[in-house]
């Protein structure tokens, strides 16, 4: 699974844990107040600058999220990334490995540094 795809997934069944022991709903439906956040980090993931080479947001010096969606994605990981080892063991390790590289800001980088996965994408294939 690539990286960009993990990390979608892995806030997805984070978001799904908190949403269901806070509100109330059943594993996999989310209510309209988490429906919503996950369609923010969604878009937010498809718009991130570093691409398929994606720092954990914790690591990651650009933060993209606004001031109060960021303090509620603060508050969900801190209460489901606990619950993440016992029910998504793999996710939980792979996000905690993740989150010991390294990156540098955006900025610093040319373009061809910060989306080498999308320059490999747009190459054809040899025959």
């Amino acid at each position: 699974m690539k990286h960009l795809a993990r990390e979608q997934l892995t806030i997805a069944k984070m978001i799904g844990i908190y949403c269901s022991d806070h509100h109330d709903t059943s594993d996999g439906i989310l209510c309209a107040t988490c429906q919503d956040f996950m369609d923010y980090v969604e878009v937010r993931l498809e718009k991130c600058p570093y691409g398929e080479d994606k720092p954990t947001c914790t690591n990651c010096p650009v933060h993209c999220y606004k001031p109060a969606r960021k303090a509620k994605a603060k508050e969900i990981m801190r209460y489901a990334g606990p619950r993440m080892l016992l029910r998504h063991p793999l996710l939980a390790i792979s996000h905690q490995m993740d989150g010991l590289r390294k990156v540098e800001h955006p900025g610093s980088l040319t373009r061809e540094q910060r989306l080498p996965s999308q320059k490999k994408q747009a190459e054809p294939d040899e025959p």
